[in-house]
Parts: C-alpha cells; structure tokens; sequence
C-alpha cells in the first residue's frame, strides 16, 4: 500500500467492520444471559432444572454449529462476491434472525432462530477481517485487530445494559435489540467499496477451488490456523456458557431474589468484559514486541493455568469473580490477535474461506462439548466444566511456537 496514512475510505472500512463485531456482541450475548430463565419458560412451569440446562444447552451447542457453518458458508460468497457485500449480508442474517427470536413459542423454535442467526455472526468474522486486512496500513494492524474485537466487548456490555433495562419484561423483548444493527447495513453498502487488492484478483485471476485449502504451501496455514483457533475457542466458549451459570449456582446468589441475581449477573459480565478490553491491548502490545508465535504461547499459557489452578472448587462469589475476570483478560485477550493475523496468511481469493473455515471449526468442537456435558451422566458443575476446558490448552502452548507467521513480521 502506496501510503500509509489513513484515508476515508480505509476509516469507513475499519468502522464497517468494527460495528460487525459489536453487532456480533450484540446478538451472540443476548441468549446467554436469559438462556435459563427463557427456556425454562418455553419449556412450561413443569420442567425440570435438567430439563431447562440440557435444552439450552443444546441450543447453545447448535447455535455454534451454525456460527462454523456461516464462517465456512459466507467466507465462500465472500471471496467470490466481495468483502463489503458479504459483510452486509451477514449482518442482515443475524439481526433478522435474532430479531425473530422474540416469536418462539417452543424451544425447538428458539433453537432454529439461534441457529439461522449464527450463520450471520460467523460469517461476518471472516468477511469484517479481510475487510480491513486488505485496506488499512500493515502498521496499524495489530492494535486494530484489539479494536475490532473489542468492538465484540462493547456489544456483550451492550447486550447485559439491554437485559438490565428490559428486567421488568418478558424475556423474549430482548432479542427485539438485535435487529438494530441491519440498518447499519445501508449506510456501509454507500460508504465502504470493495478493497482493491480483492478487486484486481477477482477480475484477473481464475477463482480457486474449495479444495486448494489442502495443497500446496496453504495446506500447513490451514492446518496449523484450524488448530490454534479450535484450542482457543473451544476453551473460551466454555467460560463463556458456563460463567453465567456459574454465578447463578453460587449460594449467596442463590439465595438472592430474582431480580437481585440478574442484576448481579449483568454486573460480573460488565467487568469482565472491561478486563477483556484491556487484555486485548495488552495481547496486541505483546505481539507488536515478541511477535505472534511467543505471544500466542504466553496468552495461552496463562489461559491453561489461569482454568486449571483458578475452577476446580469456586464456591464464593468473591473468587468467582477474581477467576473470571483473571481468565477472560488472558484466554479472550488471545482473540484480538486473530482479526489480522489469520487473513494475511492466506492467498486473496481464499481469504475469507481459509479465515473463514479456519477460525469457526473450534465452534464445532466446542457445540459438541458443550451438549456432552449437558448429557453427561455424572454431574458436572459449571465451574468444574470450565476447569476441563482448561486441559484443551495444554498442546496449544506449543503449537503457537510453530505456527506460520504473516510475511510483514
């Protein structure tokens, strides 16, 4: 890139993808934080406490499934069809879909509308990513990638506000917000173009095939990049499905009225979102000075033994939250490298593809343990679930030292 100041264009560019992953925040949270209360009440008065978590956890477990799908789906048309138009079309998806969210009457219904509404959140990952990878200087990239997903941050902080404002209502009014962010979408189909990088490939050069992920010199960025992204986000989804109810099953919350306890809950989250921010920039700032293979190694490092050491018996509310705060400034800081790290390393026109299958197969990793869990026949609690997941670190440590770098490092 000739010029490395910014311009309107590349502002625009990074704002779009910005409000991608607040948006993404936004919606993805949304469930989480009304999961028990809502499926119990599309379940009936009837239902049992097992009843309600093996549910929701299998909507939370499909949800994911559908987050992979759309990363893979949508990083596809994203390649083919062009960064800002996927990335519309992506976050039409989600809001629509969450939006329909308030009209479930049966749990299986909840469950088809998370699931249509992750195709959305994970495809706009791959599409927002290349997005700004492909149109902002190459020096700015590291603290941007903590920005963009810091924009996810702001929208879980968003999302537990929203829950706590709508307290006094019915839980199905808070899906309603999530349809804010599809009138973002025409202002970003005016204001942001395609990347030229994208645009001279796409009219000079033969499309590659799906397969072309698995050959060649690409075939170890995707298997090296499918695998750090699986051990990362399998663990971190388990913290986040599993902290909510592990605050919830804390006596001292237990014995608080309902409206006190979600309450609280909307409180722990705000913090340890804020600690998420700050663990994003200090991940960005250890990657801009170690480079990506040793910072990947220290983020999970401390993520393995943040788990392992800090949720085998959480049994107050006081080390519950010290652990997650502690855990989500390590084991989510780690992500805001992936937004200009994962791109770069594949060729142009199978970007958002390789981004986009890379990034997501973790979610299916993580669906699978989350409905497991849910089923398992010894009874597993939600801080010892987030301790197992901490196991899934222990090969990501050295991994990261082999993983292919971006060639500007």
């Amino acid at each position: 890139m000739a010029s490395e100041s910014i311009t309107k264009t590349q502002r625009s560019a990074f704002i779009a993808a910005w409000l991608g992953w607040g948006f993404d925040g936004l919606d993805g949270t949304l469930y989480l934080l009304v999961a028990a209360p809502f499926v119990k009440q599309l379940l009936g008065a009837m239902a049992t406490q097992s009843d309600v978590a093996k549910k929701a956890a299998i909507i939370q477990g499909v949800f994911l499934f559908g987050w992979a799908l759309g990363g893979t789906v949508f990083g596809r048309i994203g390649d083919r069809l062009g960064r800002s138009k996927t990335l519309t079309l992506t976050i039409i998806t989600y809001a629509v879909f969450t939006g329909l969210s308030f009209f479930a009457h049966e749990w299986w219904h909840l469950l088809i509308f998370r699931f249509m509404a992750a195709l959305g959140i994970g495809g706009e990952w791959a599409a927002g990513s290349a997005l700004v990878s492909e149109t902002l200087p190459k020096k700015y990239s590291h603290f941007a990638s903590a920005t963009l997903q810091n924009g996810y941050n702001l929208g879980m902080i968003v999302a537990a506000l929203t829950v706590g404002a709508l307290g006094s209502w019915d839980y199905r009014y808070v899906f309603l917000i999530g349809v804010i962010p599809a009138f973002a979408t025409i202002w970003i189909r005016k204001a942001v173009p395609e990347p030229e990088e994208w645009a001279g490939e796409r009219e000079t050069r033969q499309m590659p095939k799906i397969t072309d992920l698995f050959k060649g010199q690409v075939l170890r960025v995707t298997v090296f990049t499918m695998c750090l992204t699986s051990i990362a986000l399998s663990s971190v989804w388990a913290l986040l499905y599993y902290g909510p109810a592990l605050v919830r099953s804390l006596p001292e919350v237990k014995a608080l009225p309902k409206a006190d306890a979600d309450s609280l809950l909307r409180s722990v989250t705000v913090v340890y979102c804020l600690w998420n921010i700050v663990g994003c920039y200090f991940a960005a700032i250890l990657a801009k000075t170690i480079g990506y293979r040793r910072a990947f190694a220290t983020l999970i490092a401390c993520s393995m033994l943040t788990y392992l050491f800090g949720f085998n018996n959480i049994t107050t509310l006081d080390s519950a939250r010290m652990w997650l705060n502690t855990a989500f400034f390590f084991s989510s800081g780690i992500f805001a490298l992936f937004p200009l790290y994962v791109p770069p390393l594949f060729p142009t026109l199978l970007r958002t593809t390789g981004a986009g299958f890379s990034y997501n197969v973790g979610r299916l990793i993580a669906g699978i343990a989350t409905i497991l869990l849910a089923f398992s026949t010894t009874k597993v609690s939600p801080s010892h679930a987030i301790w197992l997941a901490g196991f899934i670190y222990i090969p990501g440590v050295v991994l990261a030292l082999f993983i292919p770098v971006p060639k500007a490092e």
